[in-house]
């Protein structure tokens, strides 16, 4: 509704914020962008790069996520990194969690933490033609996301992705 006038369509394809009654809290996720002026040490000053913590080797039940992009990408200044350090909260005291990735960060100069909810659709949408999707988890290799837009897509159309109908030139400027 904007003023008198209200939209209508036949679905509704959205994220959990939009409908917070259909959804159900499943855990939380904290995250922590740091800006840093060099690389992720003994990575051989690596422009770009992802660890994955395994959850055993620091006595957790999830990994934890380290993520780096730099000048290369366009996301920061020249000689300037954007490192990212996430998982999935297990304690009261997230940001301890994260500490083993923190560490292999070296020297941070700024650092952003947030802690979000994670919520899951408490059913699939066919009967209320209302299809959510999942919160972003952890993960920083997008995996999950990507299987959650096409288990959307599924849900929405009844039918599996076509990969082989996507057709793309990589010279195309559009």
């Amino acid at each position: 509704r904007s003023g008198d006038e209200v939209a209508k369509c036949k679905q509704v394809y959205c994220d959990p914020s939009y409908v917070t009654d259909r959804v159900n809290k499943v855990g939380q996720v904290i995250r922590c962008i740091c800006l840093l002026n060099h690389p992720i040490p003994n990575t051989k000053d690596a422009l770009s790069c992802q660890i994955i913590i395994p959850q055993k080797q620091v006595g957790r039940k999830f990994d934890i996520y380290v993520s780096l992009v730099s000048f290369t990408h366009q996301v920061a200044a020249k000689g300037w990194f954007v490192a990212m350090v996430s998982t999935t909260v297990e304690t009261n005291n997230p940001e301890a969690e994260i500490k083993p990735g923190l560490d292999l960060l070296g020297p941070i100069k700024q650092k952003f933490v947030s802690v979000s909810d994670l919520y899951k659709p408490l059913d699939d949408g066919k009967e209320n033609q209302i299809f959510i999707s999942q919160s972003f988890d952890a993960t920083s290799h997008f995996e999950t996301t990507c299987s959650d837009v096409l288990d959307i897509f599924r849900r929405g159309t009844g039918e599996d992705f076509d990969f082989s109908k996507v057709k793309l030139d990589l010279n195309d400027d559009q």
